[in-house]
């Protein structure tokens, strides 16, 4: 009989104690921070099922970078609205693209982050698929043609790292090459690896403009009921070149995240995405749960789970509580 020798609420008699042995430690320190680069100037409007999330214009983009950086988050990633669509998303690779320019006006303002582009054509193409189509399909090896363009265009304007996240086959491979061919092979890949064909994307198409004007994106995203092909896809991505992979969406693929973790030693990010977000707001708006508590309980289980790296629309929040914790 181990009771009364053994009591483990010993060591949770009070927050001293509890912090002291506390397992996982939850920092700013490996938050991304989401942001929306629209074109014009003066621009900051509000996503109606995102509170507190906005399409902004590269100066306003720029003022929110310095509240990121002076609240001790690293990294922004950055989506992009184009002036125009058209079939093959042409924008996306335009030097001055809403993307591209707030790359360089981040950087002119010379401020603490590292700047991390979304490569994707969703945003940009005027039937909302992520690739080029033809017949109703999307077509794979063309795409990799424009990802890579895109890709570039990033890099010259002073990214980071790129995220690819259209989930064509070979598109890290051919990213890789194309950054390397023009003497950019410091800039990194963070691939989204294992990237769900999920229904918690909603908000985010409200935020990118980016929802399919026909069928769905399941011919190319990922099943949800798959994890064994997850693996898969990670090996196939770090094969191709990837520095860092990814989980999207986190919270529904916890497992996912654990299972990447325990098989791969390498640095592992997970995407706490638009609709996970959404879900907390409302129900905070209600009264139903307390906010600062659910998130900081959700961010935890994400990096309790394995990730290094979280992407998160509440990365400012988040930041200021554990400040003051």
């Amino acid at each position: 009989m181990t009771f009364p020798i053994h009591r483990p609420r010993r060591l949770r008699r009070n927050e001293a104690l509890r912090g002291f042995v506390r397992e996982t430690r939850l920092s700013a320190s490996g938050m991304v921070y989401p942001m929306f680069a629209c074109p014009g100037t003066n621009v900051r409007k509000e996503v109606s099922s995102m509170p507190g999330i906005y399409q902004q214009s590269v100066d306003q983009i720029v003022e929110e970078c310095r509240e990121v950086a002076g609240l001790g988050i690293p990294a922004v990633i950055l989506f992009g609205l184009p002036e125009h669509k058209d079939e093959l998303g042409s924008e996306a690779a335009d030097a001055h693209g809403a993307v591209q320019r707030a790359i360089e006006a981040i950087r002119k303002a010379k401020l603490n982050l590292l700047v991390i582009a979304d490569v994707c054509l969703c945003e940009y193409t005027s039937h909302g698929h992520c690739g080029v189509m033809k017949d109703g399909d999307v077509l794979n090896d063309p795409t990799l043609v424009l990802l890579a363009d895109a890709a570039l265009s990033h890099a010259r304007a002073g990214a980071d790292l790129v995220a690819p996240s259209d989930m064509m086959d070979g598109r890290v491979a051919a990213i890789r090459q194309r950054l390397d061919e023009n003497n950019f092979e410091d800039v990194a890949i963070l691939s989204y690896a294992a990237k769900y064909c999920s229904s918690f994307y909603g908000p985010f198409r409200e935020a990118a403009q980016s929802s399919p004007q026909s069928g769905d994106r399941r011919s190319y995203q990922m099943d949800p009921a798959n994890a064994r092909e997850a693996l898969r896809e990670v090996a196939l991505d770090l094969e191709e070149g990837a520095d860092i992979i990814m989980v999207k969406p986190a919270l529904p693929y916890l497992d996912v995240v654990q299972r990447v973790r325990e098989r791969f030693d390498v640095p592992l990010g997970a995407y706490n995405v638009s609709g996970e977000y959404s879900m907390v707001k409302a129900a905070a708006r209600n009264g139903w749960i307390d906010e600062k508590r659910v998130v900081l309980e959700i961010l935890t289980a994400i990096q309790r789970a394995g990730a290094d790296i979280i992407l998160t629309y509440h990365a400012k929040d988040a930041a200021r509580w554990l400040k003051n914790c």
